[in-house]
């Protein structure tokens, strides 16, 4: 064979990010559904609650901590946990904000519907990793705390605002009768319990909470990232939105996308 006609060969990227097959291993999200051509009117988060007793989280606690203790710089738990169990995992553990020397945190095909804020504590992460976690619509402001963070792989087509379909961002809930800062509704509100502002890392007092929706250049992807925010001067102290996003930090809602779309 002509060597201008042998096939090319791509290696797996992958292809030791991926746990052991057989059940399924993650629900089906059709949030961002465009099937008919169009996106939806509205969306919603998602209202999974983590089941803390199920045992894909007990083992994945147990992971985090072994992580923590030896110091490794590659983390990839969803390896080491069933079909069952990866699919039984929809957040990650505060315990993550213990991992300060991985570098690389891969969650390929996960099933997550939400990171916690305490993945701002990483201070060495470099690379993100969550590729065809197909819910994860949106990740917490505190992920702009890793300074290191120089590359990232996410399935952008399933973000709130992405640059491709443009589909709309939940509307934020503005703190009322409902809100129990310890006892948060994610269907609500988007996650759990809010312990400290997302911009300045203090505290929130009793009915103080503002939150809006930014999208940012984050490694090499640009994100939609929830905030949560302790007074206005915190809101003003946040950067420039992404170049032909929404111009300025948002309550969410259909239309708001389409602010500065060049």
């Amino acid at each position: 064979m002509d060597e201008r006609e042998r096939p090319r060969l791509f290696g797996n990227r992958w292809a030791d990010a991926v746990g052991p097959g057989g059940e399924p291993d993650r629900d089906r999200c059709d949030c961002l559904d465009r099937r008919g051509g169009s996106n939806k009117a509205e969306v919603a988060f998602h209202p999974d609650r983590q089941d803390t007793s199920a045992p894909g989280w007990l083992h994945l606690l147990q992971l985090v901590d072994e992580a923590a203790a030896d110091g490794r710089e590659v983390f990839k738990p969803l390896v080491e946990l069933s079909p069952a169990e990866r699919r039984q995992i929809v957040t990650l553990p505060a315990g993550i904000a213990g991992l300060t020397e991985v570098r690389q945190l891969v969650l390929y095909g996960s099933n997550l519907v939400r990171i916690p804020p305490e993945i701002g504590a990483m201070t060495n992460l470099a690379e993100f990793s969550p590729y065809t976690s197909r819910r994860l619509h949106w990740l917490p402001y505190e992920i702009t705390r890793c300074r290191k963070l120089r590359d990232s792989t996410v399935s952008t087509r399933a973000l709130y605002g992405n640059f491709r379909y443009r589909p709309p961002f939940p509307v934020l809930r503005t703190v009322d009768d409902d809100w129990e800062r310890t006892s948060v509704d994610p269907g609500r509100w988007g996650g759990g319990a809010v312990h400290a502002c997302s911009v300045c890392a203090g505290p929130v007092p009793d009915r103080e909470l503002r939150r809006r929706w930014i999208s940012l250049a984050v490694a090499t992807d640009v994100l939609p990232l929830l905030v949560n925010a302790c007074s206005e001067d915190c809101l003003d102290a946040l950067p420039a939105p992404a170049e032909g996003y929404a111009s300025a930090p948002h309550l969410g809602g259909p239309g708001t996308v389409s602010t500065d779309i060049r």
